[in-house]
């Protein structure tokens, strides 16, 4: 019998804690409604359940990644899921409001740390392009079906137990995770605080991100062009130019710029911004059509994404790898798009009385073949110009674009979702219609995120070969 490489066990671990982290990001959505008659949310507060989690995760993403190169990745990456395991038991008995809120700004904290160090640890266990391939494909796999299977997840707990149980879950599968790390992951030592130890770049980075965050998730309930979106906006904006200047003068800087020099690392970085602030509000926007339009339940709308979780496994454990070898990451993230981008005008067709085998199912397939596809290719690339003194960053970095993308892809979404509801609502059309043409116009805008992201990926992005004597991937100039 042969012997497996101790290194896919260490990816399996890796991938665990992965998992359990993107699962809590979709989960949580389900129980909202439980949550808010248990504790007493108001609305508004109700909001910050997701809020309070979002902007800590956002901001403090590229700061973990560039801490991983500096300290360590599996030092990172166990404090960080030590974080996220404790913060969960804390959500799971909160019994107010501000301890819920609270807990969910740490749980967000440890998810930071662990997720953004995930990928440049990958990157350095598997330098054969062969292997990395596989590897980053069971990595896409957790990360893009993770939230498919939180949703079904989410509604079997809710309603079978209690949504205390949607965080409780993670305790057991974190304590293990941390002690498998522990005996599994390989050391890393890093390159040392005195390389990168920039405090002042730090507090502006980190300044920048969450405020951009809170920016975008506030936009729907103070408008676009208010004075506290445009205001807000306008520092976070100033705050990431004094970063970037900071990073510039200094001597050893916390990100060093030399990281955007690779067109095919700041082209990806783009695309995916666009790719999942498309697809991530389609998620959303599509469980409230599912919900309020065809009346399903939780359990039924979980079920309904199954698919996408199959079919993205499908390709991303064993297919994606072969066709990025054979055809290149460019082609297979181009072609994948494409079938994505499919499934989104699919879904501008969605009726007020749709069936699932006619109106969700091809969807689902298009939606899940294409992510199957997409995601891996671009995980390679996002990673191609890293080097092993900064995969942590790149990793991190890949985290960040993606968390800014679903933000403000969701912020867009659902703003402009929700006016056309209502001016059709004001002009007399029934409620069913009237959310039905909003939803619509939110998969329309979805699908134009996703077609200037492919237009992007073809005219921007080139593709990766091998040398003969170099396992490392290389830019095709």
């Amino acid at each position: 019998m042969t012997k497996i490489d101790s290194r896919w066990y260490a990816l399996v671990v890796l991938c665990a804690g992965m998992l359990m982290i993107v699962l809590d990001q979709t989960i949580v959505n389900v129980a909202l409604p439980a949550i808010q008659t248990d504790l007493e949310f108001t609305p508004a507060g109700l909001a910050w359940v997701v809020n309070a989690y979002l902007i800590a995760y956002g901001g403090l993403l590229l700061l973990a990644g560039r801490l991983g190169d500096l300290i360590g990745h599996k030092r990172v990456f166990l404090i960080g899921l030590t974080v996220f395991t404790l913060a969960s038991l804390l959500c799971g008995i909160s019994f107010s409001p501000a301890m819920l809120i609270a807990s969910r700004f740490i749980q967000g904290a440890g998810g930071a740390m662990s997720t953004a160090v995930t990928l440049g640890m990958i990157f350095t266990m598997f330098p054969k392009q062969e292997e990395q391939r596989r590897a980053i494909g069971i990595f896409s796999f957790v990360a893009a079906a993770g939230a498919s299977i939180g949703l079904l997840l989410g509604g079997v707990l809710t309603q079978a137990i209690s949504w205390h149980w949607i965080f409780f879950v993670n305790v057991p599968i974190g304590v293990v995770a941390v002690i498998a790390a522990i005996k599994l992951v390989p050391d890393s030592d890093g390159l040392g605080l005195t390389e990168g130890a920039d405090v002042l770049g730090a507090g502006l980075i980190v300044s920048s991100v969450m405020l951009g965050v809170y920016t975008i998730v506030k936009a729907e309930e103070h408008g676009w062009v208010s004075a506290h979106t445009l205001g807000l906006g306008a520092v976070a904006v100033a705050l990431l130019v004094a970063f970037v200047v900071r990073q510039r003068k200094a001597a050893k800087p916390l990100l060093p710029l030399r990281v955007f020099k690779s067109r095919n690392v700041t082209g990806s970085n783009i695309v995916q911004i666009l790719m999942v602030a498309g697809m991530f509000g389609m998620f959303f926007l599509g469980t409230l059509y599912m919900q309020k339009v065809l009346q399903y339940d939780a359990l039924q709308i979980g079920l309904a994404f199954l698919p996408v979780a199959v079919t993205i496994g499908a390709f991303s454990f064993s297919l994606a790898a072969k066709l990025n070898t054979r055809f290149g990451e460019r082609n297979m993230l181009v072609t994948g798009m494409l079938l994505a981008l499919a499934g989104l005008l699919w879904f501008t067709q969605a009726p007020v009385d749709g069936t699932y085998l006619v109106n969700l199912l091809p969807v689902m397939l298009l939606l899940g073949v294409g992510m199957g596809l997409c995601f891996p290719a671009l995980m390679t690339l996002v990673m191609s110009g890293a080097t092993a003194d900064d995969a942590g960053l790149a990793g991190g970095l890949a985290q960040t674009t993606a968390q800014v993308g679903g933000a403000l892809g969701l912020a867009v979404l659902v703003t402009t979702s929700t006016s056309r509801t209502v001016s059709q609502v004001a002009a007399g059309v029934p409620t069913a219609e009237a959310l039905l043409s909003g939803f619509h116009l939110a998969f329309w805008i979805s699908s134009a995120l996703v077609a200037i992201a492919l237009v992007l990926a073809v005219t921007v992005i080139r593709p990766v070969e091998v040398r003969a004597d170099d396992p490392q991937p290389v830019l095709v100039h």
